[in-house]
């Protein structure tokens, strides 16, 4: 069974490289709990390029856009992972993790400077897609703004869509590699009948949200989960 769970280009970092702050526990743990059963993908060859080939194709999506919510959507409906295809936001309450002196560099505030943080998922139907950690600096924002942070559950892009904002993306990495190193080297078709099992977490990204100035007003790392491969392989469709 398949295991479930304007942007600056960025080169796709291999996994392994530290980008810091991602909350492995609990993106497994939610990747768990929101789990459905979907058609098993084969452990071949085969499977496993066209599992790299989407979370290539996911990867350029998000990084040649603003919103990483609306693109997920797209990715949501075109991919029939739910009933009904839309994202829901889903605000996690946590203790702020301490903000770190790089963490106040790039987001250019003074070490008394108030920030915020806020966690967040978005799911399609009832599977976590995503697991956002988000710090922002409320003080670049409406009164508005930060009491809808403060009591909703609404993406933090959505609340603040009116400042116009840009992402830049700081670093994206694989968090799975579906082809081992000199897979290409080995002939044969893969595992036979064992299926492909993919891991909880699949992609990170860190990315800054600015104003159109350049004044950053947020900092976010997004995991995304194994969720967004929870369709049919794309051999079993190209057959019906």
């Amino acid at each position: 069974m398949l295991a479930m769970c304007s942007a600056t280009a960025t080169a796709l970092l291999p996994a392994g490289a530290d980008l810091g702050g991602a909350r492995a526990d609990e993106a497994a743990a939610a990747h768990a709990m929101t789990t459905r059963s979907a058609p098993a993908w084969p452990d071949t060859y085969t499977a496993r390029l066209e599992a790299l080939a989407l979370l290539q194709s996911l990867n350029a999506q998000l990084l040649s856009h603003d919103s990483a919510t609306r693109i997920l959507g797209q990715w949501c409906a075109d991919h029939r992972l739910a009933a009904e295809p839309r994202i829901i936001a889903q605000r996690v309450q946590l203790a702020a993790p301490p903000a770190s002196a790089e963490l106040r560099r790039e987001l250019r505030v003074a070490p008394g400077d108030v920030l915020r943080f806020r966690h967040v998922r978005l799911l399609c139907g009832s599977m976590v897609l995503s697991e956002a950690d988000n710090w922002y600096v409320p003080g670049r924002l409406s009164a508005a703004m930060n009491a809808q942070l403060e009591s909703s559950d609404v993406p933090f892009g959505v609340v603040v869509r009116e400042l116009h904002f840009q992402r830049h993306t700081i670093a994206a990495r694989l968090l799975w590699e579906p082809l081992a190193d000199g897979w290409e080297m080995h002939a044969g078709g893969g595992a036979g009948g064992r299926a492909l099992q993919v891991p909880a977490r699949v992609l990170e990204h860190r990315a800054m949200l600015a104003l159109p100035d350049g004044t950053p007003i947020s900092e976010v790392i997004e995991t995304y989960t194994g969720n967004v491969l929870a369709f049919p392989p794309p051999d079993s469709v190209a057959r019906r």
